[in-house]
């Protein structure tokens, strides 16, 4: 399926696009508060490493390789949520219910993370910042994915 408008962009691309631009402003929002908060975004990226490729997390490197995992996994996130938007929610509950299902779902992928994968995986990940501010930064990214994808539905689907 198209959307109507541009013929080139397939939902599989802006849900692609959706993702990565939600992982952005995740890395975005983690610089702003680690610089005004006195801890290490560059610590951050660095754990992320550590959590996929735990030998690579002492490389020079391993920052940089943390955001390309970052952003890759923001990208499947963005593709296995807008498949389920297009797939189930546009068809029964219309464009409006994006926003709302992106904030849910992000939150329970938050939860997930923060309080079951990541204290077995990298416990020092979940101490780096505050709940509240990862939580902000998950929210953060599914108002962004869902602003995308509502402006991506075709005017028949609103």
């Amino acid at each position: 399926m198209r959307t109507e408008g541009n013929p080139e962009r397939t939902p599989f691309t802006i849900i692609a696009l959706a993702g990565l631009i939600g992982g952005l402003a995740e890395v975005l929002w983690v610089t702003l508060y680690s610089n005004l908060n006195g801890t290490s975004a560059l610590e951050v990226a660095r754990q992320i490493t550590a959590s996929v490729i735990p030998a690579a997390a002492g490389l020079e490197s391993a920052p940089a390789i943390g955001v390309v995992i970052h952003l890759l996994l923001s990208a499947g996130l963005g593709i296995a949520f807008g498949w389920a938007v297009w797939r189930f929610v546009l068809p029964h509950l219309g464009a409006p219910a994006i926003m709302p299902a992106a904030v849910v779902t992000l939150a329970l992928v938050w939860a997930v993370n923060f309080f079951a994968v990541l204290p077995v995986l990298n416990p020092a990940f979940v101490t780096l910042m505050p709940l509240a501010a990862t939580l902000f930064s998950k929210m953060l990214f599914g108002l962004l994915m869902a602003w995308i994808l509502r402006a991506a539905v075709p005017l028949r689907k609103r």
